[in-house]
């Protein structure tokens, strides 16, 4: 048969026929898509015409379409739904991967075509393509001697191995540590449908009539701000942050070492003082040292707030306060102070209302575009969902994926990933996923969403719009594909439409009753919004200056131990507290070891903050949900990807650069 994956998709918008796909399917069509893209480049690189935009710059966009379509369906697979072959794949592709990267930006005769183009004459997105590539062919090493190269290409092969055992070891952790309950009075505090979805999983467990608590990424586990058994609690927490440095096959301490020291050495070569610089380099940062800055400017406000809030907390609890006591009575300080019950609201966020009233129509109202189920379409595992995206005038931007309950399968935490990038050069319109991982009710019961995860759903639909508005003409600007501390600005607007009162009058509505949220609780809601903010910034902190710590080292004072290494630099930064283990710890901080996605740049979240808290400040400006203002920043800013600095984009958008002041009001530290 022949593989569905070596010629374009028949399916609407290039979607993948998942349904059609092999484990073999993918090893092949990324094998030979490799050896394609060598010998498209290797043309590219023997022409034997002068260097001109069109033969050079161009044809490098149009090359490597076979390897594009077998990766983005692959590692979709890999993220959402692995299976033991799909992994064992990963592991064998991962490092060919990684050469193959190197094969192309480590091509000295293709790099020099690219500076033998002459600029004059092109348009500004155009220059910017080969001004693009010039940088990352410099960032890759490509002004380096052979021995260096080989050497780079050595480390870099590596560390994709490390990365990818890190990524398939911490997910196995992550389920490994779930906790595993006899008795459901053990469960106390927890909502029915809580209780009936920890009975649900360990059903698929294979452990019917006993109650599984299965984890989430981060340390902190929702269920500890419910549970009222605090021997439960401790064991939750504790099984939580004892992930990945526990000991026996899952730990991934050695991997962790190994990364950071590759890293350093990695660095070194390429004549940074270290992997944080080298990182910096690429983002819209100006500098290392702007970035150290702002971190070390917002920790002792952070630690201060913390510090009061645990202060109510100990009182409250009538007894010492220890970690897993935290979130528990952070919850019952909340509803005496605000009359605020998250357990009692969570029948108002039911998933399918949330996302069709509420994400769905903040987007129409704001953007003008419209969804349609494709109930013909078909993804990669039975709970995706797949809607068609339309213009107010009816022409259609792509296909929107959503996949929100958790599985054994998919990987923790939440995120979007593109099948098929915009591009005006190929012709292509966007196809977007996001994932979540929301406990998965049982068969015919409804979905109900604590508030955070409402605030996930929306965040994650932030980067899907960033997707599907992208207009420009270059695959390598579509989107997303944007510096990392720029990428999560407009997921992180989209959040401001939860509590905006017309969106929350459409979609919170009582499951049973469908009587909306009681304009009283909507005002206690917005009058606690600060309750709570020492404990999640310094959290985060926590771990934005943990990711710092551990790459601002050289190659030669990598530490022995991981624990003792990530305590001593907390405390450095001014940031360790007792009480508030950093949203990850080293042992599953997947952002940054599993991969170089959020390496030295986990920062990333809070400096896009700067940038999300002032544009909602220019929304309720200017009359907030409104077509103008959505076309607006559809048009100066989620239409124009990476075809012009992002910053640029931003102030084109805003009349002006990003102020401070909103961020540090949002989160009470002004």
């Amino acid at each position: 048969m022949t593989n569905p994956l070596f010629g374009p998709s028949p399916l609407p918008f290039g979607l993948p026929p998942f349904a059609s796909l092999t484990t073999e399917h993918y090893r092949e069509a990324v094998e030979a898509g490799i050896s394609e893209h060598l010998d498209e480049l290797a043309r590219i690189a023997a022409n034997p015409e002068a260097a001109t935009f069109v033969n050079t710059a161009v044809a490098m966009e149009q090359s490597g379409q076979l390897l594009d379509r077998a990766t983005a369906s692959f590692f979709t697979l890999v993220s959402a739904d692995a299976s033991e072959a799909i992994r064992a794949l990963e592991t064998d592709l991962s490092p060919k991967l990684a050469a193959h990267q190197d094969a192309v930006y480590l091509n000295r005769k293709l790099y020099e075509r690219f500076k033998s183009i002459d600029p004059s004459g092109l348009d500004a997105q155009s220059a910017r393509l080969v001004e693009e590539y010039l940088k990352e062919f410099r960032q890759s090493g490509i002004q380096l001697d052979d021995t260096a190269q080989s050497r780079i290409r050595e480390i870099n092969a590596e560390l994709s191995r490390l990365g990818t055992e890190f990524g398939q070891r911490a997910k196995e952790a992550t389920k490994s540590a779930a906790l595993l309950m006899d008795d459901v009075a053990d469960l106390a505090g927890l909502s029915a449908s809580d209780i009936a979805a920890a009975a649900e999983a360990a059903t698929t467990a294979g452990q019917e009539g006993k109650y599984l608590l299965t984890l989430i990424q981060p340390g902190n586990q929702p269920a500890l701000a419910s549970l009222e058994n605090r021997v439960v609690r401790r064991r939750l927490l504790e099984a939580s942050l004892a992930r990945g440095t526990a000991g026996g096959p899952l730990d991934v301490r050695p991997l962790i070492l190994e990364t950071v020291r590759l890293r350093a050495e990695k660095a070194a070569l390429l004549g940074f003082d270290n992997f944080a610089e080298l990182v910096v380099d690429q983002q819209t940062a100006p500098d290392f040292a702007a970035v150290q800055d702002m971190l070390g400017s917002l920790a002792p406000p952070a630690l201060r707030n913390a510090q009061a809030e645990a202060e109510a907390l100990a009182k409250e609890a009538g007894h010492r306060l220890e970690p897993w006591d935290w979130a528990y009575f952070s919850a019952r300080v909340r509803k005496e102070r605000y009359q605020v019950d998250e357990q009692a609201i969570r029948p108002y966020f039911e998933l399918e209302s949330v996302l069709v009233n509420g994400v769905f129509h903040a987007a129409n109202k704001l953007y003008g575009i419209t969804f349609h189920e494709r109930k013909d379409l078909q993804g990669y595992h039975p709970d995706v969902r797949i809607w068609e995206v339309r213009n107010e005038d009816g022409d259609s931007l792509g296909l929107f994926l959503g996949d929100y309950f958790t599985r054994p399968s998919k990987r923790g935490g939440a995120w979007m990933n593109s099948l098929v990038e915009q591009s005006r050069l190929l012709g292509n319109k966007a196809v977007v996923i996001n994932n979540l991982n929301i406990s998965k009710p049982a068969p015919g019961e409804p979905a109900f969403l604590s508030l955070d995860e409402v605030r996930t759903v929306f965040h994650e639909f932030g980067h899907a719009l960033h997707g599907l508005f992208s207009d420009v003409s270059y695959p390598r600007f579509s989107g997303t594909s944007v510096p990392r501390d720029f990428v999560e600005y407009p997921s992180q607007v989209n959040e401001m439409w939860i509590m905006w009162p017309e969106v929350l009058a459409n979609y919170a509505k009582h499951h049973s009753t469908g009587k909306p949220l009681p304009q009283d609780v909507v005002q206690k809601l917005n009058d606690s919004q600060l309750w709570g903010e020492g404990f999640a910034t310094t959290e985060y902190l926590g771990a934005a200056l943990l990711d710092v710590a551990w790459h601002v080292l050289g190659q030669d004072s990598i530490p022995a131990d991981v624990t003792s290494f990530e305590a001593q630099a907390l405390a450095d930064a001014g940031i360790g507290h007792p009480l508030i283990p950093p949203r990850y710890r080293s042992g599953y901080f997947q952002h940054i070891f599993a991969g170089a996605g959020y390496a030295a740049g986990y920062y990333s979240y809070i400096w896009s903050e700067v940038l999300d808290a002032d544009t909602v400040e220019w929304f309720k400006e200017n009359g907030g949900l409104t077509r103008a203002n959505g076309d607006v920043f559809r048009s100066e800013l989620l239409s124009k990807g990476n075809s012009r600095d992002p910053l640029e984009s931003f102030r084109s958008f805003r009349g002006r650069d990003a102020r401070l002041a909103p961020l540090l009001k949002r989160r009470g530290l002004d």
